[in-house]
């Protein structure tokens, strides 16, 4: 810092007042809380937030909705991670038992070609 500065004038700069992130978190009305939608409401349930659609009240907090939210976000994404690897462990038995088979990519490509050739002899007069 500058010798001739004011410490509490650049202090202020940097910092927002609580003024404002109050302000932030009232609903147009004024009165404190958030109006949650139909699907909030089923995100409140399905997060654990309340048992009973009747538990929820008319106005709960910002940031209730948004850790219901990130609760679903991520219990959403262990499903999908569970979804994976079950597909994983699918494709690996199925092309175990195509190697039983003797199944391979080659050689049902090599008969596909084989058939289009000759499909393609005989179509000609």
């Amino acid at each position: 810092m500058t010798g001739g500065v004011d410490p509490k004038i650049s202090r202020r700069l940097c910092t927002k007042p609580q003024q404002d992130l109050q302000s932030k978190r009232r609903s147009a009305s004024g009165v404190p809380g958030y109006k949650p939608t139909e699907w909030e409401r089923k995100f409140l349930l399905w997060a654990g937030h309340y048992k009973k659609p009747e538990d929820i009240p008319e106005t709960v907090s910002l940031d209730t909705v948004n850790a219901a939210k990130t609760t679903l976000r991520v219990k959403f994404s262990y499903v999908m991670m569970a979804l994976t690897i079950l597909g994983c462990i699918i494709m690996v038995v199925r092309g175990k038992e195509a190697v039983k088979r003797h199944e391979s990519l080659t050689s049902i490509n090599l008969e596909k070609k084989a058939q289009w050739k000759a499909e393609g002899a005989s179509a000609k007069p």
